[in-house]
């Protein structure tokens, strides 16, 4: 019935302890067994390629969290295996674990090579032993370093390091030293996200409270003038808001996000969109994990929040997910795909956003500015 591409998601929901900004779905502990939590996503995977058609081909796997590094090799292996019985999944396709530093040793790391893991996805945050106790981390920033050439000696040659700026007492010198930190690594992908305080996250009711400070507002774009300065400078491509890479380099899984195109999540709390015939739909698996866990095939295969989406949702989407990419959104596509032309529905938001200098067209891409690469979420608040 699919005749498309698919990106693989896999969420584990585990790991030592919440950082003080998380608000992803996340469980402190180990609730149940990774390997039993494995058997769950197995049912689910089986479930899914069933009423796909075997044209449909995975390209990607992901496995996010959490923390995925607490997986043994072999359920990852196991993961893996069944992705490629059952999806298709390629011989070159791009596999990737996020992995903290504090959960990962040498035999671990080869394990998850020799499994078939491709790309190591580091959540180093920062360098800096101070700022990481500051936000709950559970590693120091040598521990980091050393986790990073442990890799390297297991034989991963696309490793990702993510950072954070606007972190409560960082300052625009402390920012630089984790970006020389990175660069010295010479890790192939770079990301650097802004710090986001989520209400119901310890932070949230920290900032109410006084308790921590966060940069100001001048300092915060400074601060991201300043990663996209380095990081360029250093010889990274600055292909996405928040992500760098060397030649070649860009998150295969994660472009697949910001193209709109078809992927699966497994797991609790999981999203999963498709291009059906239309504009799309998305659904999500419940958050709850003893849910998850005890839901019912037939229910399992429906989700929840299924949603159907609307053509003037999908061109908004199509708008505020393409404008992250520093290509742009490509005009030609856009009126192939819904009928209408960018100035046709979008004429009086753009034209705003023109004079602003938050947005610029070039050829028939139409994309952030310099400028607007600073204030992304004010541009996209106009097609939402």
């Amino acid at each position: 019935m699919l005749n498309m591409d698919l990106a693989l998601y896999v969420h584990f929901p585990f790991c030592r302890q919440k950082c003080f900004y998380c608000d992803f779905n996340s469980v402190p502990g180990l609730p149940v067994s990774p390997e039993d939590y494995a058997e769950a996503l197995l049912r689910e995977l089986e479930l899914r390629s069933s009423v796909l058609s075997e044209r449909a081909a995975a390209t990607t796997l992901y496995f996010g969290g959490g923390t995925p590094s607490l997986m043994p090799p072999a359920v990852v292996e196991s993961l893996v295996d069944a992705a490629v019985r059952l999806f298709g999944l390629s011989s070159e396709a791009e596999i990737t674990i996020e992995a903290n530093p504090g959960t990962v040793t040498p035999e671990t790391l080869a394990g998850y090579s020799a499994a078939g893991v491709t790309r190591l996805s580091l959540g180093i945050q920062s360098f800096n032993d101070h700022l990481l106790s500051a936000i709950g981390r559970i590693h120091t920033g040598q521990e980091a370093v050393d986790a990073f050439r442990s890799a390297r000696k297991a034989g991963f040659d696309n490793i990702a390091i993510d950072l954070i700026h606007g972190l409560p007492g960082q300052t625009l010198p402390l920012l630089r030293q984790d970006l020389e930190s990175a660069a010295r690594l010479a890790a192939e992908h770079v990301a650097v996200y802004a710090l986001s305080v989520e209400e119901g996250t310890p932070f949230h009711r920290m900032a109410a409270v006084g308790d921590i400070v966060l940069p100001d507002e001048n300092t915060a774009v400074r601060m991201l003038e300043e990663v996209q300065t380095f990081l360029e400078v250093a010889g990274y491509e600055h292909y996405e808001i928040s992500n760098y890479s060397l030649p070649v380099r860009r998150s295969r899984h994660n472009q697949v996000y910001w193209r709109r195109k078809s992927y699966l999540g497994f797991g609790a709390g999981a999203h999963s969109f498709m291009e059906l015939p239309g504009f799309g739909c998305r659904w999500r698996n419940s958050d709850n994990l003893e849910t998850y866990l005890a839901t019912p095939v037939d229910d399992l295969l429906a989700g929840v929040d299924h949603a159907v989406l609307t053509k003037r949702e999908a061109m908004g989407e199509w708008f505020f997910l393409g404008l992250r990419m520093l290509e742009g959104v490509d005009l030609d596509r856009f009126e192939t795909l819904f009928g209408d032309t960018v100035e046709s529905v979008y004429g009086a938001e753009l034209a705003r956003l023109r004079q602003a200098g938050l947005v610029q067209q070039q050829d028939k891409s139409l994309k952030l500015s310099r400028r607007g690469l600073l204030f992304y979420n004010q541009v996209a608040a106009n097609f939402l």
